[in-house]
């Protein structure tokens, strides 16, 4: 039975080279004092802040600035941000950059409306309610998170070596700009990651064993062979508008829940992933590459190999006339070959500084403390045996 669903994404996108033109008219409507957040300074670099710092001057708003968000957020840079919301009475928050610094963004805009500590949005023992939270704009310059377009957000606390994921409704984002030409700057290594991320947010959603709506499978289909195609191309042309332009709208609809449509089951490697990007601090994009092919291998089993020849004849083109097995094995290595050889990432451990120190820590809370009611349920055993597959 395909179940019942609810699809509602009130974002208003200005995809395109000239739609900054349209920044001041559409911050007005929520105010006139803006709070602009970005990262480490690129953005000064490649004159995107010059020409987002016009486009509010004109328009007669009034502008403050908060710099230096972290590639994996910090829960003290919400902090930061919230309080600085308060202190200066903003009606409008605008995040320029990816997605660390819109999600960074999205709960400083609710810490700005309460009077706790935002972390109390994530702690999983008080898991405060978000009831409302200041209006938030994006200009993204990384195709990856789909931040831009979802109502999710993931924060880091150092102190806690915790990194933990928050969906709410109320911290979405009323307008974002997509113009594929901010990511033309954006480093072949981090091209590649975002692409992992990308390819993640689909395979999460599309390996389940729910009765799926045939165009949503078809749909994730085609965006997979969308990024397989033109991640190598940006990674090597990282000015040929096409393939940035292609990488960032499938980035957007990877996980703006269109796709999810009445799937009940959780994802897998995000959470294992947040676990070592909280004590590890290496880019998610690339975790989620390293892990990935090993959770579809452990996955594996003759109850579910029909979702893995569906995915290696469709989006690889495996021959259907293999055995079931034998296409599955295949589809898991050519989706290697892509993450490892065509966008050169990493491809273990070890190579990029992790051991199994923490690997039981880890997988505890991977799983919440349970069982992840995921594609196959993982509990905290397993997860500690696919961390341990990724070591070689």
């Amino acid at each position: 039975m395909i179940n019942d669903f609810v699809y509602n994404i009130p974002v208003k996108v200005y995809f395109g080279r000239d739609q900054l033109k349209h920044l001041g008219e559409e911050l007005k409507r929520f105010g006139t004092r803006v709070l602009m957040t970005y990262g480490g300074g690129s953005i000064k670099r490649t004159g995107l802040y010059d020409r987002v710092v016009k486009e509010i001057k004109d328009a007669g708003l009034e502008l403050f600035e908060l710099s230096g968000i972290e590639p994996n957020p910090r829960i003290d840079s919400v902090r930061k941000g919230a309080q600085m919301c308060k202190e200066h009475h903003i009606d409008v928050l605008l995040a320029v950059g990816g997605g660390s610094t819109i999600d960074a963004t999205k709960f400083m805009a609710a810490g700005a409306c309460v009077d706790f500590d935002p972390w109390d949005f994530f702690d999983l023992t008080k898991r405060a309610p978000i009831e409302k939270a200041l209006p938030i704009f994006s200009i993204l310059t990384l195709s990856a998170t789909g931040s831009e377009m979802d109502t999710a957000g993931v924060v880091s606390n150092p102190e806690t070596q915790d990194k933990i994921g928050r969906l709410d409704p109320n911290v979405l984002p009323k307008v974002s700009f997509l113009d594929p030409t901010n990511t033309f700057t954006v480093s072949p290594y981090q091209t590649a990651c975002g692409s992992a991320d990308i390819m993640s947010h689909i395979i999460e959603v599309y390996f389940n064993m729910n009765q799926d709506l045939y165009m949503l499978d078809c749909f994730m289909e085609g965006m997979m062979k969308t990024v397989i195609k033109y991640a190598p191309i940006a990674m090597k042309e990282p000015d040929n508008y096409e393939a940035r332009a292609n990488l960032m709208w499938t980035s957007s609809w990877a996980i703006n829940g269109f796709i999810n449509a009445g799937k009940q089951l959780s994802w897998s490697c995000h959470p294992m992933e947040h676990e070592l990007s909280a004590i590890y601090d290496i880019t998610h994009g690339l975790g989620l590459a390293i892990l990935t092919p090993r959770w579809l291998e452990y996955c594996l089993d003759e109850s579910n190999v029909s979702k893995y020849v569906q995915f290696g004849t469709n989006v690889f083109g495996i021959d259907p006339k293999l055995e079931p097995m034998e296409i599955a094995h295949k589809a898991i290595e050519m989706l290697s070959d892509f993450f490892f050889n065509k966008l050169e990432l990493k491809r273990t451990f070890p190579e990029v500084g992790i051991d199994e120190t923490h690997f039981e820590i880890m997988a505890k809370k991977a799983v919440f403390g349970g069982v992840l009611p995921a594609f196959k349920p993982l509990n905290q055993k397993d997860v500690e045996n696919i961390y341990r597959m990724c070591m070689k």
